[in-house]
């Protein structure tokens, strides 16, 4: 682990805080369980040089005491249910199928035990789709299709299935540059430049406008959205430009809603950026590595997390196989503060609970989860000694 300068823990009050961390786990079964679901690449040609080793949605448990996960059931499903996303009363999960033909499930959530059932199926709207998100009115859902370049909305029916696409926007534009202008020094980094690759869409939080970060085009395409129809229409200007071969991936925002924060994969940077919810327009202010000051070579960005608190931003870096994590500061700018390896090979995504406390890194080509206590106060990770086995994690989910 690596901690900034003028950081609140030494090492050697670390090392006690872990200590007291694994005391801590002695307590398991402590408090309510929280349910979890994990998803999985799980066909036999899997996803990103990964071969699919799981068999669908893992129900888990995990005890807040010690962050400690237990298995309860898995869903077979050999669709790569890649990306997860659950309403806001905790009703209905809807999986992405990262296939060739592109397809979303929509599941029914049993309030007592947690347990899926399949409602239905439907089209993403294009190929590959690796990311999807709820509007904040709850009757849309929003696919990336990644191998289609395509996104896409979806109606959430009455009953919670998923209806077939009623908007569809395919990304033009310019291609980027096969190496990042903005990489380290040494980087291979090439992955998506040679054709659209629509890799994440969400709202803002006051639902006016969508947001799909294309990692071909090295572009975030803005538009507004009708909630009464659910289309969508560029806004103008209709994107947000990021330098040549840097691939934009994942973003979030601020809950101060006015802050805006772009992950780039091939590049391995993040863009802070200024939010004008009224026009929908971004402005950037800072580019900062995720990477140490002096390192060279090839990385692969993978996931972008805020704290519950605000005050933390968390990035995943794989090859490097590392979280970093970075202090927000007064003006949105952000810090440097320090990195913790993963404890395995390719950090897909990571999550963090409810509660702030843990951490849980689903590392793609290692077969496991590793889980991280974290220090509300000072954002650092400490590694819990806890391996969760899955084939192939791609995302967890908190119920």
């Amino acid at each position: 682990m690596v901690v900034r300068k003028g950081g609140k823990l030494n090492r050697r009050e670390f090392a006690k805080s872990a200590a007291m961390m694994v005391g801590a786990a002695g307590l398991r079964g402590a408090g309510k369980p929280v349910r979890a679901y994990v998803g999985t690449y799980s066909s036999p040609q899997g996803a990103e040089g990964s071969k699919g080793r799981g068999s669908g949605i893992y129900l888990f448990e995990m005890d807040p005491m010690s962050g400690y996960l237990t298995q309860r059931n898995v869903f077979k499903d050999d669709t790569n249910p890649s990306w997860l996303a659950i309403n806001r009363t905790k009703t209905h999960l809807y999986a992405a199928n990262e296939t060739e033909a592109g397809g979303v499930s929509a599941y029914s959530i049993d309030g007592g035990s947690g347990e899926l059932d399949l409602l239905n199926r439907a089209s993403s709207g294009g190929a590959g789709p690796a990311h999807l998100s709820i509007h904040p009115n709850g009757k849309h859902l929003l696919v990336a299709n990644y191998a289609g370049g395509t996104v896409a909305v979806l109606p959430i029916l009455e009953d919670g299935k998923v209806g077939e696409p009623i908007d569809v926007h395919k990304h033009t534009g310019t291609l980027g540059g096969a190496n990042a202008a903005s990489g380290p020094k040494g980087s291979f980094a090439i992955s998506g430049h040679d054709k659209p690759h629509a890799h994440m869409i969400e709202s803002d939080p006051m639902g006016h406008f969508v947001l799909a970060a294309d990692l071909g085009l090295d572009e975030i395409f803005i538009y507004k959205f009708d909630v009464s129809t659910g289309k969508m229409t560029p806004n103008s200007p209709p994107s947000f430009k990021l330098p040549s071969g840097d691939g934009p991936r994942h973003f979030v925002f601020h809950a101060n809603r006015h802050w805006f924060y772009t992950l780039e994969e091939e590049s391995s940077t993040l863009v802070a950026c200024d939010y004008d919810s009224a026009r929908g327009t971004l402005k950037a202010k800072q580019t900062i590595s995720t990477l140490p000051k002096d390192f060279a070579g090839t990385d692969f960005t993978s996931e972008i997390v805020m704290s519950p608190d605000g005050r933390f931003l968390y990035v995943g870096n794989r090859l490097h196989d590392t979280i970093a994590w970075f202090s927000i500061e007064s003006d949105g700018k952000l810090t440097w503060a320090g990195e913790e390896w993963t404890r395995g090979d390719y950090p897909r995504s990571f999550t963090i609970d409810p509660s702030g406390h843990f951490l849980y890194s689903c590392n793609q080509r290692a077969d496991a989860i590793a889980c991280f206590k974290r220090d509300l106060k000072t954002g650092i990770l400490g590694f819990t000694g806890q391996y969760t086995p899955v084939g192939t994690p791609a995302i967890l989910r908190f119920l």
